[in-house]
């Protein structure tokens, strides 16, 4: 069975068909949150903090890391700001450590700028999970030897020079080049997970159904795990959680792996729990139990991330006190 192990200082992660889903925590990401830009710019990692705890509580078990912030004041003053190949790389460096030092879960190290992605692997503790190379025979050149010195997993994102196609066959036939392409490299089928490219129903209302087959494709002619941006399913729709919690263990049902995605939200974390419970990836329901404790707290009042925040430290409590 394909396995893709990630690692941090402490913590094993393993993306696996007979694995339970992996959550990987999306939110620390400053693309469209004007807010925590602005902090980042100041050096302020307050959030980034917050949320790096918030998202481990609440289940994710890797936490994705993008350095693809905009720095406006500090553009104004000196125009390398305006460079991303400037401002990421010891941005990524700098949020990679913030994080490391007060989580034990896995990374993936997210940018578009190959310098970042190293200056990420540099930083990083363990085997976390590059994010990410493309069929572009640039990135394929730049960041498979990356991917290989430094011996970790890549996401690979089934489009290549010529775009997003909306044909599902063409999106497996990057995918495919991608995985032959890694091999010539010597990086191996399982440190690939593949990322086929979710499109949003609201817009093309095949994309669920073209999704759940090609993950079906990729699993059983690749065997290859794979991933998605969970929420791009149901991008300008309304009751957008309610779209995502029905789509996820639809997915996982096909076969889907992981996704880059917001654990802080009940709905969906709730879908996942039930749908590993249901694929027998969570022994005696542990999980789905520990879960209904914290949707319980919630009816008292609590946020789903103070309850799960809560739980969270009552089991470290616990376990201290059965030493």
């Amino acid at each position: 069975m394909t396995r893709t192990v990630l690692e941090s200082k402490t913590k094993t992660v393993v993306i696996g068909f007979d694995e339970p889903f992996c959550v990987i925590g999306e939110r620390i990401n400053p693309t469209g949150r004007k807010k925590l830009a602005a902090e980042l710019e100041l050096g302020d990692f307050t959030t980034v903090e917050k949320d790096a705890l918030e998202q481990v509580a609440c289940g994710a078990t890797v936490l994705d890391i993008n350095s693809g912030a905009v720095f406006s004041n500090k553009m104004a003053e000196d125009p390398r700001y305006a460079d991303n190949n400037f401002v990421e790389p010891p941005l990524m460096r700098d949020l990679i450590l913030r994080v490391q030092a007060i989580t034990d879960v896995p990374l993936c190290i997210d940018s578009s700028v190959p310098a970042a992605l190293e200056a990420g692997l540099a930083a990083c503790e363990g085997r976390p999970l590059l994010n990410s190379v493309t069929g572009e025979e640039e990135r394929l050149e730049r960041v498979l030897p990356l991917v290989k010195k430094y011996n970790v997993p890549v996401v690979a994102i089934s489009n290549d020079d010529t775009g997003i196609s909306e044909d599902p066959d063409v999106r497996f036939a990057v995918a495919k080049k991608i995985v032959e392409r890694a091999a010539d490299f010597g990086i191996p089928a399982h440190d690939i997970v593949v990322d086929p490219l979710v499109m949003p129903v609201g817009a093309m209302a095949s994309a669920g159904r073209q999704v759940f087959t090609l993950v079906q494709r990729l699993r059983t002619e690749l065997g290859v795990n794979t991933t998605c941006g969970a929420s791009n399913i149901s991008f300008g729709l309304p009751n957008r959680h309610g779209v995502n919690a029905a789509f996820l263990p639809m997915a996982i049902g096909a076969g889907m792996t992981s996704a880059i995605m917001n654990p802080v939200r009940s709905q969906e974390m709730e879908a996942i729990r039930a749908a590993n419970l249901l694929m027998n990836h969570d022994d005696n329901a542990m999980d789905w139990i520990k879960l209904s404790k914290v949707l319980d707290a919630m009816k008292e009042g609590a946020s789903f991330a103070e309850a799960s925040a809560a739980a969270a430290s009552a089991g470290r409590g616990g376990r201290r006190r059965a030493r």
